[in-house]
């Protein structure tokens, strides 16, 4: 095991990861200050194509609510019209003018009532979508199959979208997809990292399939003819045990985020261990966690590890603090050597790898994707899945360049926008004259510009640029007609100066990577939709699951620029 320094506070990076029991839009650190754990709240905002929690969550109530409402006619409603909408797009909702339910039969239940909820489908955010016979409105109710009946603890109701938020108490009566022998982890159905252990794998890559379709139907903006059909998700080799980082956190001891202590400047001790995991499901309060089955091996042990450590070190703390776990990766030839204390050792015909796990951020961590070697930050972002990396890799491999033409000339160069350590300018520089990265965190540059040197790649074939990503094409002299772009931005997606700067360019082809395809889907719509008399088609979209027994997805979309403006899609100006 790497030597430890002291846990610290999350440092920024250029991903937000999907992080164990903390929705996308809600990562602050818990409040603790002696009052109880306190919900997370559902900020109330009007429908957009931001791809939040709430947004992604608001459009999947909706739908269903208006196919609930058309199913029981004898429940009244009254609803708002979107006439004028454009065929095919996400039609502007007004908060103040969406369908209001007016039930004659039942009030909805108190909050803290216990109902029984039948489950109709799974959301794009991975909780089930329930009625009540009393009404058309939805409960979202985490850990559940489409099919289960439930009972659930009421949370609270929010009428005008008319959905409710619920905790899930126990199965009544289980669905033909729901198999809890299949559940791994002893703290499912309270951490909110997991969702869908209960579910067959095959099932789990079918739903994520419907995620990244409602996604571009409801966040591009786009026409059903301008969508192809998504193809199948591929899924991880490893179901558990795949996960290559891990950041466990704890929060301060009791008091010490008070008005009253910090007017006092007191330093407050812990007078015992505290909570060490993630985020209980549904509440601001970090859930005790002794081990993670969707982590690695090596970063299982050093999550054991780590608790103790800190649990001796208490008087160094004052506050709470995140603790990476990282695995990392050293690759010899094959020998007999002995395995050296807190490593795992792998012999595979070629190669012995010894796995370890670092616990400082500031460290270097190393992985290897086939023969690519990768030395990153390990405070940095770097795909936490190796085990799908050889797979997902070699598929943009294959679709980077487009079928050859006799018509238009050969793409020669790339470039990799939001290159991070250089994962897609390394492992596809082969294919071109010459490859160029950018990223705005400067040691990520210069991790990936060490990568390229261990993979012998020389300046000339592969260069990397320290910039904001808008600032790429003043620093690029590419010929568009032969160039292709990499896009794989964190997953707030890309902003729309960068788009438009994009679009000026004009590269004949994009590969647009993300783990958020709903903000992926609203960048496509705008390349699809166009500017200033170019736009683009989309050739492919299909997804892949980096993050097994969760409601996370990453979408790969591969699109052409289109010369010529056709019929019926006229580009924007």
């Amino acid at each position: 095991m790497a030597t430890a320094k002291p846990p610290r506070e999350h440092s920024p990076s250029r991903h937000v990861e999907p992080e164990l029991g903390i929705p996308e839009n809600s990562r602050k650190r818990p409040f603790q200050g002696g009052r109880g754990p306190k919900r997370q709240k559902l900020k109330k905002e009007k429908p957009g194509v931001g791809g939040t929690y709430e947004e992604v969550l608001l459009a999947d109530v909706r739908a269903l609510f208006a196919a609930q409402t058309l199913s029981n006619p004898t429940k009244k409603t009254e609803t708002a019209s979107n006439e004028g909408a454009a065929e095919g797009e996400a039609p502007e909702v007004d908060p103040e003018s969406v369908p209001v339910a007016v039930s004659a039969e039942a009030e909805l239940p108190a909050p803290f009532t216990e109902i029984e909820v039948k489950v109709l489908e799974i959301s794009s955010v991975g909780d089930g979508l329930a009625v009540h016979p009393s009404s058309n409105q939805i409960y979202v109710v985490p850990f559940t199959a489409a099919g289960d009946t439930v009972k659930v603890k009421v949370v609270k109701h929010f009428d005008r979208d008319h959905y409710s938020l619920t905790d899930f108490v126990s199965v009544i009566e289980p669905s033909p997809l729901r198999d809890d022998s299949r559940i791994k982890c002893q703290y499912f159905s309270k951490c909110g990292g997991c969702a869908f252990q209960m579910l067959d794998y095959d099932t789990q890559l079918k739903h994520k399939k419907t995620i990244i379709e409602k996604a571009f139907k409801n966040f591009s903006q786009l026409p059903p003819e301008l969508i192809p059909i998504i193809e199948d998700t591929i899924g991880s080799p490893l179901k558990y045990g795949y996960r290559t980082k891990l950041t466990p956190h704890f929060d301060g001891p009791p008091g010490h985020n008070t008005n009253a202590n910090k007017r006092s400047m007191a330093k407050i001790k812990f007078k015992e261990a505290p909570p060490i995991g993630f985020m209980h499901k549904g509440l601001r309060r970090t859930l005790d966690i002794e081990d993670c089955p969707i982590g690695t091996d090596v970063v299982r042990i050093g999550m054991k590890n780590e608790r103790k450590r800190v649990s001796e070190e208490l008087d160094k703390y004052t506050k709470g603090a995140t603790i990476l776990l990282r695995e990392s990766t050293k690759r010899v030839p094959n020998d007999d050597a002995e395995t050296p204390l807190h490593m795992l050792k792998t012999v595979t015909p070629t190669h012995t790898e010894y796995k370890t796990c670092i616990t400082d951020n500031n460290a270097t961590s190393t992985e290897y994707i086939d023969n690519f070697v990768f030395t990153n930050n390990a405070g940095s972002f770097f795909q936490n899945n190796n085990s799908i990396l050889p797979t997902f890799t070699e598929y943009i491999r294959n679709r980077i360049l487009p079928p050859a033409s006799s018509s238009s000339p050969k793409i020669k160069y790339l470039i990799d926008a939001y290159s991070g350590s250089g994962l897609f300018t390394i492992t596809l520089s082969s294919l071109f004259i010459s490859s160029t990265g950018i990223d705005i965190d400067s040691s990520s540059i210069a991790s990936a510009r060490n990568n390229a040197t261990l993979n012998n790649l020389p300046e000339a074939q592969c260069t990397f640029i320290a910039a904001d990503a808008p600032e790429l094409f003043k620093s690029v002299t590419y010929p568009n007609d032969e160039t292709v772009v990499v896009l794989d931005p964190p997953r707030k997606g890309c902003d729309e100066g960068f788009l438009k700067q994009l679009m000026e360019f004009a590269p004949r082809r994009v590969v647009y990577v993300s783990c958020n395809v709903h903000t992926q889907a609203r960048d496509v719509g705008f390349l699809v939709r166009g500017k200033g008399g170019k736009r683009y088609e989309i050739e492919s979209l299909r997804g892949f699951d980096f993050f097994p027994q969760t409601g996370h997805v990453e979408g790969v979309a591969v699109l052409n620029r289109v010369d010529v403006v056709e019929a019926g899609i006229a580009a924007e100006e």
